[in-house]
């Protein structure tokens, strides 16, 4: 069934795919401040960062919970970081845009996994330069589980485990040949291995133009970093917001590319 084919269902599903992207932005948003600061974000309760307050129900709703309390925590009344009901929205918005493009199909699941992958190791890296491993591992294994119910064939399977392992292993030898070169750290090894997590899910096409699209972004981002005389900006978020376009929007950036080719 296509959420296309009844107007209410595509509605409902919406609204579903907005309220569990905004639930899921919540709980990676505090999962990356506790990776962060080397506690587990499986056990243990919501808190509040600055009293240590133990949040109720009511106090986790996501933005409505911020826009009510009017950003302050109900216990101290110290000031909550604007970050909380954005990343929420953000997750939100990618939810609903991942529904409304690959419809209801596994393909949907993998994906949106995948986007939540990209969402969590953008908040580690903008805090603390991290990208966890667990980021990577997680995305490989859904893009694994999604095979057996939306199988592209062995020759499609192949090119993108060939095309991981070819982007890995093309930017590992000219980081270091650059770090060589430069006497300096370039690419970081979470984002080598990130490159080559995109390589699975795009294709050599689709991770060409992510590529291109990251270096792009993260000259954009490099430059504002520095004109505001703020600290270095890690890559990670560049090659994420690259990658999320590029699973979304960039099928008829691939299909041009590839009608010049064999035109």
């Amino acid at each position: 069934m296509s959420i296309y084919e009844y107007r209410p269902a595509l509605a409902f599903c919406v609204a579903l795919a907005a309220c569990l992207g905004a639930v899921l932005g919540s709980f990676l948003n505090c999962a990356a401040w506790r990776i962060v600061r080397g506690e587990s974000f499986v056990t243990g309760r919501s808190r509040c960062p600055s009293c240590g307050h133990v949040l109720t129900a009511r106090e986790l709703v996501p933005v409505l919970s911020w826009a009510f309390q009017r950003g302050r925590c109900r216990a101290c009344g110290e000031k909550i970081s604007v970050r909380y009901p954005l990343t929420e929205l953000a997750l939100a918005l990618a939810a609903v845009l991942c529904l409304l493009r690959f419809d209801l199909t596994a393909l949907c699941l993998r994906n949106f996994a995948f986007l939540c992958c990209l969402f969590l190791l953008t908040l580690t890296d903008l805090e603390d330069m991290l990208i966890p491993d667990g980021c990577h591992i997680a995305a490989v294994l859904a893009w694994f589980a999604a095979l057996p119910f939306d199988f592209p064939g062995w020759r499609s399977v192949g090119i993108s485990l060939l095309t991981a392992l070819a982007f890995g292993g093309v930017l590992l030898a000219i980081s270091l040949a650059l770090d060589r070169i430069l006497g300096r750290d370039t690419l970081g090894g979470g984002d080598i291995k990130l490159f080559a997590v995109v390589g699975l899910y795009l294709g050599p096409i689709g991770a060409l133009f992510a590529v291109m699209l990251a270096c792009m972004i993260g000259l954009a981002f490099h430059g504002f970093s520095r004109r505001g005389g703020g600290k270095a900006f890690p890559f990670g978020p560049s090659i994420a917001l690259a990658a999320a376009f590029m699973l979304l929007y960039g099928q008829p950036l691939v299909d041009w590319y590839r009608g010049l080719l064999f035109w």
